[in-house]
């Protein structure tokens, strides 16, 4: 398949959310759809790991780490080496 500029179907990355997928050897899960990007939010479903700051910059609680990957590579509008390796390109 050459790499061409892609045209993604924003509904049908929503069906992803909730999918499990491999990033660098952890597991996450894809929990949100950003339409600007297009990019997906992954958030790692092992113990939380993250100290999340209050809005004063206090540190309150452990949190799960979440990921941003863009889906288009920006320069060449293919999918990006990031989103590849998540292989999901079959569900689009």
């Amino acid at each position: 398949m050459s790499e061409v500029t892609r045209n993604v179907d924003i509904e049908k990355l929503r069906e992803l959310i909730g999918t499990e997928v491999q990033h660098d050897g952890r597991g996450y899960q894809i929990i949100e759809i950003l339409e600007d990007g297009p990019a997906l939010i992954l958030q790692h479903h092992e113990q939380p790991t993250h100290i999340q700051a209050d809005q004063h910059g206090e540190a309150r609680r452990k949190v799960p780490t979440t990921i941003t990957i863009q889906i288009l590579d920006p320069d060449s509008g293919a999918y990006s080496q990031a989103f590849r390796r998540l292989n999901l390109s079959a569900f689009l």
